[in-house]
């Protein structure tokens, strides 16, 4: 393991309002990454400005030390639930099939390979049995799972998970965290945007605290500190107290 992913003074602006302001990190692989700061700390806009989902203002970022553009085949990447449009109609099977296009040749369709594959990544989120049912019929939680799934497809070495756990069940939510725990343990990369401090020491090996800016980053031992976790969520330093007591 090394420092594979390098962000240098990355800063993003909406409408002329800075969200994020020169952050800078190094990362493991290998590891399961959190990032959490208060809301609208830009903990999103950090995973997006990442992969390029959003224009940045400065900045770069190296995964292996090249740039992310040619790491996309090995880049997975999960939005928040609420961005989706779950009214497409499109089954649980073909949303995860879609996750084997990166690693098909131009204008290349799936195959029963493919197809087969997808059926493999289903029964891992405890999903085949829902294979032909339309994605808007699910759960919150069957959701994020099938999502999980399509990622899964890819068979990629770095994942992106825009807050996976919001309003699912905490049986997706154990097999999930599950999962991406077994990801870390073969060697991939996986970071998740996550707002449950509660849970942050249970769940990751390192943390990126971000509040407009880089707060802390490294091991969770080392970066969840009271005095660290008070700059971060400053008016909110009192739910950290309430939390510290509560573990102690």
């Amino acid at each position: 393991m090394g420092n594979a992913i390098q962000v240098n003074n990355l800063s993003v602006s909406y409408y002329g309002n800075q969200i994020l302001n020169k952050v800078s990190f190094n990362m493991e692989s290998g590891r399961l990454i959190g990032i959490i700061g208060p809301n609208g700390a830009g903990k999103s806009t950090l995973m997006k400005g990442m992969l390029g989902l959003i224009p940045t203002d400065c900045g770069t970022v190296t995964i292996d030390g090249k740039n992310v553009r040619s790491m996309r085949k090995a880049i997975a990447y999960v939005p928040q639930r609420a961005t989706i449009d779950w009214d497409f109609p499109i089954t649980v099977l073909e949303t995860v099939v879609l996750g084997t296009y990166p690693s098909l040749g131009l204008f290349k369709r799936p195959g029963k390979k493919e197809r087969a594959w997808a059926h493999e990544c289903l029964e891992k989120v405890g999903m085949e049995s829902y294979a032909h049912h339309q994605i808007g019929e699910l759960s919150g939680g069957q959701q994020q799972r099938v999502f999980l799934a399509r990622a899964l497809a890819q068979q990629a070495e770095y994942f992106f998970l825009d807050e996976p756990f919001v309003g699912i069940d905490v049986t997706s939510e154990a097999l999930i965290i599950g999962l991406l725990k077994e990801l870390r343990d073969e060697g991939k990369t996986a970071f998740v945007v996550h707002h449950d401090l509660t849970k942050v020491k249970s769940y990751f090996d390192d943390l990126i605290i971000v509040n407009r800016e880089i707060v802390g980053a490294g091991t969770v031992e080392n970066v969840m500190q009271p005095e660290t976790m008070k700059r971060a969520f400053k008016s909110q330093y009192s739910l950290w107290d309430s939390l510290e007591v509560a573990s102690s």
